[in-house]
C-alpha cells in the first residue's frame, strides 16, 4: 500500500481535499496535515490581517516542525505538497535526506505570486503537476526546472462535492450566476451583461467582489462564496453558470486558458457558458456539451438566447454532464499521476 503524506488545506470542497480524497479512493493510506489549521490566513479585517502578520513566523516554524514530527510516526513513501506557501525549503530537503520522494501540485497561475515558500522550494521537488499548460514552460523559463520533471494535467471535478442535488427550496435558484474571485476583467463581462439585461437576475458569488466599481453589480453581489454543498447547490439551481478566467499576472506567461470551473460545473450537472480558448475545445465540444463566448457581445447574446430555451439548455447540460462523469474527475486525474509517477520511478 503507497503511504501518501498529503500537505495542504482541508475543508469540504477545497480542490486540494479533492485531490487527496482521490487518491484514498485509489487504495492509497493517505495522512492529510492541512496547512490553515496550522496557520492563520483568513483574516479580512485590519486588525486581524495585523495579528496574522505578527505571528506568522511563529506559526510556520511550529507548522514545519510538525511536519516533520508527522512524517517520522508516519514513515510515507511520498510527500505530496499542494501548492506549499506555508512549506520550508529546509523541510523539503529534510524529507529528501530521509529518502523520500516530495512532488508538489501547483493549481494556479502564477509560481511567485503566494509568497517566498514556493519559489526557494521549486528547484527540490522531484516532480511537479502543474495544471496551467502554459506552467510547464514558465517552470523551465522562470526557475530552470527539467522538463523531464514536469507534467502538465487538468483540474478535475471532486465526485463527492460536484455532484446533483435536488432540493426543494430554492434558496440559490437565478438566471445566471458567477462563483469565483473578483478581477478587473471578471467585473468587465459580468457589468456588460447586467447593463445589457438589467431585469436579468444574476448572482455573484465570491471573494473580494467589494473592489468592485460597477454600479450596476452591486445588487448581484452576494458578499461571500458558496463552497461545498452549498456550491453544487447554487450550480444546481443557476439556469446558466458563466465561466470567466483569471488574467495573467505577475511571474506568469499567461492568463488561464482553462480552470477548475472548466470541470466542476459540468461535472455538477450545470449547464455551463465558458470564455472560449482553444485548450477549453479539448475537453468539451462546443454547442454540444458546453457554449462558449469570446467578447461582451456573444456573452449578451448567448444568455438571451439559452435563458429562453430550457430544451436547448437541458440537452447541452447532459451532454456536458456525461463527458464530465466520463472523463474529467480527480479519479481520473490521480490514476494519471499514480501512473506517471510510477514510469519515473519515483513509487
Amino acid at each position: 500500500m503507497l503511504k501518501i503524506l498529503c500537505v495542504g488545506q482541508e475543508w469540504r470542497g477545497s480542490d486540494a481535499s479533492g485531490l487527496f480524497n482521490a487518491f484514498s479512493r485509489q487504495g492509497c493510506a493517505v495522512n492529510i496535515i492541512n496547512d490553515r489549521t496550522h496557520v492563520s490566513a483568513s483574516a479580512t479585517g485590519i486588525a486581524g490581517k495585523v495579528a496574522q502578520k505578527l505571528i506568522r513566523p511563529i506559526q510556520l516554524r511550529e507548522f514545519n516542525s510538525y511536519l516533520l514530527k508527522s512524517t517520522l510516526m508516519f514513515k510515507p513513501h511520498l510527500v505530496l505538497v499542494f501548492k506549499g506557501p506555508f512549506v520550508f525549503r529546509e523541510t523539503v530537503l529534510n524529507w529528501k535526506k530521509m529518502g523520500i520522494p516530495v512532488i508538489n501540485y501547483f493549481p494556479d497561475v502564477s509560481m511567485t505570486a503566494h509568497g517566498e515558500n514556493i519559489p526557494q522550494c521549486i528547484p527540490h521537488f522531484d516532480y511537479i503537476f502543474t495544471t496551467k499548460s502554459f506552467g510547464v514552460d514558465d517552470l523551465v523559463n522562470n526557475f530552470h526546472y527539467p522538463l523531464d520533471k514536469i507534467h502538465f494535467i487538468p483540474h478535475g471535478f471532486d465526485p463527492l462535492i460536484h455532484r446533483k442535488i435536488n432540493e426543494s427550496e430554492q434558496s440559490f435558484k437565478c438566471d445566471a450566476s458567477f462563483i469565483g474571485t473578483y478581477s478587473p476583467h471578471k467585473d468587465k463581462y459580468l457589468a456588460a451583461l447586467k447593463s445589457a439585461i438589467p431585469e436579468i437576475d444574476l448572482r455573484i458569488w465570491g471573494g473580494n467582489w467589494y473592489q468592485s466599481k460597477s454600479d450596476v453589480l452591486r445588487s448581484s453581489i452576494q458578499g461571500i462564496g458558496v463552497h461545498g454543498d452549498l456550491f453544487a447547490l447554487a450550480i444546481n439551481q443557476s439556469c446558466i453558470n458563466i465561466a470567466l478566467l483569471s488574467e495573467q499576472v505577475k511571474g506568469a506567461s499567461k492568463g488561464d486558458q482553462i480552470t477548475s470551473r472548466t470541470f466542476q460545473i459540468p461535472g455538477a450537472g450545470g449547464f455551463m457558458i465558458h470564455q472560449r480558448t482553444n485548450e477549453l475545445l479539448q475537453y468539451f465540444k462546443e454547442d454540444e456539451e458546453i457554449v462558449c463566448f469570446g467578447s461582451e457581445k456573444e456573452l449578451i447574446d448567448k444568455v438571451n438566447y439559452y435563458g429562453n430555451n430550457e430544451s436547448e439548455r437541458g440537452r447541452i447540460r447532459e451532454k456536458g454532464y456525461h463527458r464530465a462523469q466520463r472523463d474529467h474527475s480527480q479519479d481520473a486525474r490521480v490514476k494519471e499521476i499514480i501512473s506517471i509517477l510510477k514510469v519515473k520511478g519515483i513509487i
